[in-house]
């Protein structure tokens, strides 16, 4: 293994070859495989391909293991042949240079897990660090000369990246490079003044840019990083932006158009050049040529260091907040009544409800989005027609089902603009639940990444960690279920989203109230205050429903009850009864109800919430 990577960066630009996955697609390999896996099955093709580009004067070669990390291997059922995959992937580049004389080097390619981490996905840091560990190391076993992290759009991840290849090799040199958007942006938000100073503290040897965009963008991108660091800098940009022609998507950026901009960044201060998607030999070839003509040398330019801090805003406390925000922060019985947003674009019925609702004293409407994945009239629409014509609070259900990251940002930061500042943050039930089952779902995130989300808005920062100007404000609740199947599990997810920022948490209906007790003594430890569920059963089917089918424990007794009641009208009247009793056994140590109102009758909902004096106010 070559141990002069460092200094031969010093003395000259390096030149590292073009694209695997891209090139592969062109000889025919479908998009269905798993191109890590070709080191074991396809050796010669690789190995071709290695060649192709150390002929083309490629002085780093690309090992091919960019998705072969635990994570990514478990999708094809390979997560067991990491070290095989990695180390033969590091023996192949290295076999292919055998017949070159001046001896490239070879780099150790590394990807993204390909899952969310922490904070806005359920996979932890560690987790995420031992997988890279795991893969460095076995890229170091094979013998490369250097790792290239590479394509990372969120820092977090390439933070773990980084600390697992000084783990696994610490003499090893690390190039780490993020993939960023036409405005130089990371994948998280970040600009290359943000992301260029953490990788600048972090023990990275050369930084950079790869993927997403072409040569235009990304030169000026690495501009703007070259004024926050000193380290050598990495620019391996797509044959352009692709084209979609006859299905297939077509990189048109000419061999000479990337040679010309492979002297660009030379000038720009760029020690370190290559290609990425839609980069072929030929393009190698000719950025090749270009380098090694007279004018292509780097910049004399002295870069300074700019100092970049997050500035964040601290949100108004709790009780200046909202209503809802304030009887938490106060401690006094939030009471809060569902109403679900209708099937069409009438409303009548649910702004008629929300008057009467809080004619009777209920504190704020809890609106939910599209529940069991049905599709309903927008409930952020229905938020704004309550809070405007009705002049009541609500607390805006947010599911994570629907939107990518990017969209849950856009909608925080609209909803707050408009006046909604009650957010209940939750996963979403899948549309496979529902009536459209074939409809996608995007769950970027869960519920915790949601809030974590959130909460950097409270205090003023998009995804990034990039200020945003004012804060949003809102209060944040969480959803929990008492009665979960594996409640160990539960507790651990109610312990992350009180890290990730929640204020108070809404209950899963409660008809067990020994399950409810075993709940609050597991989280006594991280305890924000509970706002237990109500719901008044309708019927023995309603409660068979809720027991077998929605998973909600219901004890033997509440469906003896039900059974026994002889009409509807009884049945409804038995299920009043049964929340009226849920309710008062928890006033004592919840310090809210939020009670369903089902087949949007409000009536039963507020004859629960007398209960504990007469009227929704005096709770």
């Amino acid at each position: 293994m070559s141990s002069n990577f460092l200094e031969r960066l010093k003395s000259a630009p390096l030149l590292c070859d073009g694209a695997m996955g891209t090139y592969l697609y062109a000889k025919g390999i479908f998009i269905n495989r798993c191109y890590d896996e070709l080191n074991l099955s396809q050796p010669d093709l690789i190995r071709g391909i290695h060649q192709e580009y150390c002929a083309a004067g490629a002085e780093v070669i690309e090992t091919n293991t960019f998705g072969a990390n635990s994570f990514r291997l478990a999708r094809h059922g390979l997560a067991d042949k990491v070290r095989e995959i990695n180390v033969s992937g590091a023996k192949l580049a290295r076999e292919a240079l055998r017949k070159k004389g001046e001896m490239p080097l070879v780099a150790g390619s590394m990807g993204p897990i390909g899952v969310r981490i922490e904070p806005l996905g359920k996979t932890s840091l560690q987790e995420a660090r031992d997988s890279f560990r795991e893969q460095a190391a076995a890229l170091a076993e094979g013998g490369v000369d250097l790792f290239l992290l590479e394509t990372f759009g969120y820092l977090e991840e390439i933070h773990q990246a980084i600390l697992a290849c000084r783990d696994a090799a610490p003499t090893i040199p690390v190039v780490a490079c993020v993939t960023i958007d036409e405005e130089g942006n990371c994948l998280d938000g970040s600009t290359p003044e943000t992301f260029g100073a953490r990788l600048d503290e972090w023990p990275t040897d050369v930084m950079g840019c790869n993927c997403s965009v072409g040569p235009v963008a990304m030169l000026e991108a690495l501009e703007r990083l070259r004024e926050v660091t000193t380290k050598p800098l990495a620019a391996q940009p797509n044959a352009g932006m692709p084209r979609s022609i006859e299905g297939r998507n077509i990189y048109l950026c000419s061999p000479e158009y990337m040679a010309s901009y492979a002297k660009k960044f030379v000038k720009a201060g760029v020690q370190f050049v290559g290609g990425c998607c839609g980069t072929t030999p030929d393009h190698i070839r000719s950025m090749h040529s270009a380098l090694r003509t007279g004018d292509a040398k780097a910049s004399s330019y002295a870069p300074h260091k700019v100092k970049v801090t997050e500035s964040s805003i601290a949100p108004p406390p709790l009780a200046e907040r909202s209503r809802v925000g304030k009887k938490i922060a106060n401690g006094e019985f939030l009471s809060l009544v569902e109403i679900v947003p209708p099937k069409g674009i009438d409303p009548t019925k649910e702004i008629a409800g929300a008057k009467f609702l809080k004619s009777v004293g209920v504190d704020a409407i809890n609106i939910p989005d599209s529940p069991r994945a049905s599709a309903r009239m927008s409930n952020v629409m229905l938020c704004i027609l309550v809070q405007q014509q009705v002049g009541i609070e609500t607390v805006l259900h947010y599911t994570c089902r629907d939107r990518n990251v990017l969209g849950i940002q856009s909608d925080l930061l609209g909803v707050s603009a408009i006046g909604l500042k009650n957010v209940l943050c939750i996963t979403g039930d899948p549309p496979k639940m529902g009536n459209y089952p074939d409809a996608t779902a995007v769950f970027d995130v869960d519920s915790i990444g949601l809030v974590n989300l959130a909460h950097n808005l409270n205090r003023g920062l998009d995804l990034g960690g990039n200020p945003v100007g004012a804060s949003t404000a809102f209060s944040l609740a969480v959803g929990a279920n008492p009665g979960a199947d594996d409640l160990d599990e539960e507790i651990k997810r109610f312990e992350f989203k009180v890290e990730a920022g929640a204020e108070y948490v809404i209950t899963q209906p409660v008809f067990d109230l020994k399950l409810l007790e075993v709940f609050l003594k597991r989280i006594e430890h991280c305890r924000i205050p509970v706002v237990a569920g109500i719901w008044p059963l309708t019927s023995i089917r309603n409660a068979e429903f809720m027991k077998n089918e929605l998973r909600v424990s219901v004890p033997d007794p509440i469906l003896e009850r039900m059974a026994k009641a002889s009409t509807a009208d009884a049945a409804r009247a038995e299920g009043v009864q049964i929340a009226r009793e849920m309710l008062i056994a928890v006033r004592s140590t919840c310090q809210g109800a939020q009670v369903s109102a089902p087949l949007g009758r409000y009536t039963s909902a507020v004859d629960v919430l007398e209960a504990l004096g007469g009227t929704a106010a005096s709770a």
